[in-house]
């Protein structure tokens, strides 16, 4: 499914969206819930990587297929390397096949875990034999995928002797081993994080019921905030529910948003993101998304449409997303009149004053290339190819864009 999507305009200066709940807090509860099922959750996500997370986990198959979801894939991986005496081929798409897992196999392998490739070494399809593991310590590097730290603490509790995990090096994506440490802490599961050690006790489960609330997904809120910086001076769009205190890392977005004159504001559960001030073209923008990469492409739009210079640095875990994220956003924002330059860690736009009207927009089937393109509709006409791509996290994504004014054919 294309959508093209005419030159639009916000049609009420203050208006408010829904948003379900953070894709990567769910996946890690339902993981969690999998091996400790008195846990409760609310406000679950309805993206498909949670919908497939669930899925696999309630299977009793021998062939596990978890498509495109690349965290799934990284959760599973863990989890089904201690289901004593299970015997599971965990597989997906053309493209997970592409996608390394060898560090996160090699560290549950020094386990103890019995893990071997079907195709190509170092990468899934997985055979997986479940077994009990005794071993505790394991080192990775540091600058991986904050996914295959956060694939050994979740099933840490339920080891033997818990998990001690040394990390080699700059640590990166900060934000989510904390985000998977404190869930743990939730459950009571003890934790320590200092320096470049992290370690886990082993953990009995407990009968008692607990309820677990899901924040909304952040990642999702950054297309509206890309929306109110294109949009009108005092331009308001209320989301829901998002705390201050959160635990993703991308909700950096309220600060890094000032720079594009975005003003935040909590409330109770919500937050009202509102155009508090127009940028000068002359300015650039230069961030450190170590810790929030998952936010670079609509950054990357929103400082394009508004003619601004941005640097980003930090980036080098967004070659081995769903597409190479990186060569992808160089490709289309230059078929929009962008100039940009790219390295395996960074990206450089330069500031422009010309936006190319009716381009069709490649998604390299990314949900977030769909939807951080979409705001650009607000300066030109465009169109989105395999728009559907979005419900790999948020598949109301076009209802919600049509609901504030977004002409959509």
């Amino acid at each position: 499914m294309d959508i093209h999507i005419l030159k639009s305009s916000i049609a009420n200066r203050q208006s408010s969206i829904t948003i379900t709940g953070s894709k990567s807090e769910s996946n890690r509860l339902l993981l969690l819930q999998a091996l400790y099922p008195h846990i409760r959750i609310e406000n679950l996500s309805n993206s498909d990587d949670s919908v497939l997370m669930q899925k696999a986990l309630a299977s009793n198959a021998e062939l596990i297929d978890i498509h495109h979801a690349g965290t799934a894939m990284r959760f599973l991986t863990a989890y089904f390397s201690i289901q004593n005496n299970r015997e599971v081929v965990l597989t997906g798409s053309s493209r997970m096949k592409e996608r390394p897992i060898k560090i996160l196999v090699d560290a549950l392998r020094d386990l103890g875990a019995d893990i071997s490739y079907l195709e190509n070494e170092g990468f899934p399809p997985l055979k997986i034999k479940g077994k009990k593991l005794s071993k505790s310590k394991v080192t990775l590097k540091a600058n991986v995928s904050s996914q295959y730290i956060s694939a050994l603490l979740l099933i840490a509790s339920r080891l033997e002797n818990g998990i001690e995990l040394t990390l080699d090096g700059k640590i990166t994506s900060i934000p989510y081993i904390k985000m998977t440490l404190s869930l743990l802490d939730e459950l009571g599961i003890k934790s320590e994080f200092k320096s470049n050690k992290i370690s886990v006790q082993s953990h009995v489960s407990s009968d008692k019921s607990q309820t677990l609330v899901v924040e909304s997904d952040w990642s999702s809120a950054s297309y509206f905030y890309s929306i109110v910086a294109l949009s009108e001076l005092n331009t308001e769009i209320t989301l829901t529910s998002y705390k201050k205190d959160s635990l993703q890392g991308d909700s950096v977005l309220a600060e890094i948003y000032k720079e594009f004159g975005v003003a935040t504001k909590f409330k109770d559960n919500s937050i009202t993101l509102t155009k508090s001030s127009n940028i000068d073209s002359q300015s650039s923008i230069d961030l450190d998304l170590s810790n929030a990469p998952d936010i670079a492409q609509t950054i990357a739009v929103t400082a394009f449409g508004l003619g601004l210079e941005c640097y980003m640095s930090g980036l080098h875990t967004l070659k081995i997303k769903e597409t190479d994220r990186l060569v992808a956003l160089k490709i289309e924002l230059e078929k929009l009149g962008a100039e940009v330059e790219i390295t395996d860690a960074t990206l450089h736009l330069k500031p422009s004053s010309i936006i190319n009207i009716d381009v069709s927009i490649a998604t390299y089937k990314d949900h977030r290339m769909a939807m951080a393109f979409a705001p650009l509709a607000l300066r030109t006409s465009l169109t989105i190819k395999d728009a559907d791509v979005v419900s790999k996290s948020y598949p109301d994504f076009w209802n919600d864009l049509k609901s504030l004014g977004f002409n959509l054919k």
